[in-house]
């Protein structure tokens, strides 16, 4: 493996400080490039007037509320040598919201951009020294310390906070995680080892750079092996790949449905012309990852490690198509019931890969090892909540066949509960994602009207397809491995599936709008097979029915 990097550096500050002095390109962008030597002098610099901004007594952190321009790895790779912490803003939130992401994480400084600032009209952000990168005043300020070099700051350690991120959720605040400079460095390493990350390998970051995902899988990787990076402000499908092919990309990182989008464009003869070797990333199921690879002729490679840090699933050559691997080395990982702290049953598969023992063998994924969860900033409840009775719980479910080999079944609020069965909305997901009709699905749950769950999916067509009710239903009656439980109830047809900020399904507001909303519903009443138009008469019917039982309050 052709490697000018270090892989074995203890802190991200050593390997900024390793880039000095290579003239190679090293960071590629819509108007311009820079060498690597170039991004460890805009590093120094900025570094240096951190030193100066950053309060004696305080904590050293800094909040980034940018898109994925130049100047995000420039402040990344300047925090580490300076020995400070990023906290990295998501400009999707809003208001009190926002503040409240700042303020929580301590950032004496916070680094944005013209485009963000109506953000922060009105917010009480007191001592909160603002930067703004895209303009004359920041260009003097950084001027007088043009020359520094990249040294690294001598509180530096393996243990220095690097990455504050905020982890999502269905419910409450965002929790920032801490991510130390010796975790993400070896982070960066390891896959650097796993794909045979070189030198000459250019990581297309076009996943937005608060998430942990960009920095950890996709930043830190190249760093880690000296290879460039290149910068999309922010994902878009359709121009995926001109830009794979303009900055000669090789490696890129996915979340969520971004691979879905991608897909979802027109597709041309030339598909497979293209630099791109690997894609490395979660939740773009067996189908969609067979389908892009037979457009583009790219392997997408499914891995898992919780946000947190605290489990880690390593895919390997005799993984199972629709398994994600086994246990990275070290972790002891296993799939219980949350209520009763058992393991749950090996999976059981019929021959057509249909999971017989959904009930007995879903479970959250669990590591009973050490692991290295580094905690949340200032919030030792959630924290506790993570490390119950001395075991790491990811919050996700999963299954496990015989051989070790575990499947992703969602996060445990993707559970469902219909007719005292309990179903994964992922493995639904799956089945109904080989639907030609469908650009996109997601599955969630409803309440029932007498007693647990209705299965719900969203559902978006390719451009200009119209929902055929009909070839659904027979799509569903064909799919040998839909359980009598799984078909949906009820079918969103949406233009456009609603993520977050991360390209994740935004399942939370999917769920609270139920059938209730603005889009078409198409629905199957009880005891019929084929689905028809939810009518304002049917809701009204619908609503009759949970006033009965007493579940009105269910509802949205």
């Amino acid at each position: 493996m052709e490697s000018t990097g270090n892989t074995a550096a203890a802190t991200v500050a050593e390997l900024v400080r390793a880039r000095w002095g290579d003239h190679r390109t090293g960071l590629r962008f819509a108007t311009g490039r820079l060498t690597h030597h170039q991004v460890a002098a805009g590093a120094a610099a900025r570094a240096a007037l951190l030193a100066d901004l950053l309060p004696r007594r305080g904590e050293p952190h800094i909040g980034v509320l940018l898109d994925n321009t130049p100047e995000y790895p420039l402040w990344l790779s300047a925090a580490a040598l300076a020995g400070a912490a990023v906290a990295g803003i998501n400009p999707t939130r809003r208001g009190a919201e926002l503040a409240r992401d700042i303020l929580h994480t301590d950032c004496a400084v916070l680094v944005t951009e013209r485009a963000h600032l109506p953000l922060l009209d009105g917010l009480e952000l007191p001592s909160v020294r603002i930067l703004v990168t895209d303009t004359d005043a920041y260009a003097e300020l950084l001027a007088p310390y043009a020359g520094a070099k990249p040294e690294i700051a001598r509180t530096v350690t393996p243990r220095s906070r690097m990455l504050l991120y905020f982890t999502s959720g269905s419910t409450g605040a965002p929790k920032a995680a801490i991510c130390s400079q010796g975790r993400l460095a070896a982070a960066g390493g390891s896959l650097v080892e796993h794909f045979g990350v070189r030198s000459t390998d250019t990581h297309y970051i076009c996943m937005p750079m608060f998430h942990g995902n960009a920095v950890i899988a996709d930043w830190a990787p190249a760093l880690a092996a000296g290879a460039g990076v290149a910068l999309r402000r922010r994902f878009s499908a359709s121009q995926f790949l001109s830009d794979v092919r303009e900055f000669r990309a090789t490696y890129f990182t996915y979340v969520g449905r971004a691979v879905q989008y991608i897909l979802a464009t027109p597709a041309r003869a030339d598909d497979r012309e293209n630099p791109l070797r690997v894609g490395f990333g979660t939740e773009a199921g067996a189908v969609d990852a067979a389908r892009f690879e037979e457009r583009f002729g790219v392997r997408l490679v499914e891995g898992y490690g919780s946000s947190e840090g605290g489990a880690a699933i390593r895919r390997a050559a005799d993984t199972p198509p629709t398994a994600i691997g086994r246990a990275a080395p070290g972790d002891d990982l296993a799939v219980v019931d949350p209520r009763t702290c058992r393991e749950c049953d090996p999976a059981e598969f019929a021959s057509d890969g249909r999971l017989l023992n959904g009930s007995s063998a879903i479970g959250e994924l669990v590591n009973r090892g050490r692991n290295p969860f580094e905690g949340y900033w200032r919030n030792e409840e959630a924290e506790a909540e993570r490390l119950r009775g001395g075991w790491y719980w990811t919050g996700d479910l999963f299954y496990r066949d015989a051989e070790g080999h575990l499947y992703f079944a969602g996060r445990t609020d993707d559970r469902l509960r219909v007719d005292s069965e309990n179903l994964a909305a992922a493995v639904i997901e799956n089945i109904l994602a080989r639907y030609e009709g469908a650009a996109a699905v997601a599955v969630y749950a409803v309440p029932d009207p007498v007693a647990g769950d209705q299965v719900m999916a969203a559902l978006a067509p390719p451009p200009s397809t119209p929902f055929d009710p009909l070839a659904f239903t027979e799509f569903l009656l064909s799919q040998r491995d839909l359980g009598t439980k799984m078909a949906p109830r009820f079918v969103r047809i949406v233009e456009r599936m609603p993520v977050t900020a991360t390209n994740k399904v935004a399942r939370a507001a999917l769920r609270a709008e139920a059938f209730r909303c603005a889009d078409p519903v198409w629905w199957r009443a009880p005891g019929q097979a084929s689905y028809h138009p939810l009518t304002g008469a049917d809701v009204a019917s619908l609503r009759a029915q949970y006033e009965s039982q007493g579940r009105s309050e269910l509802l949205p």
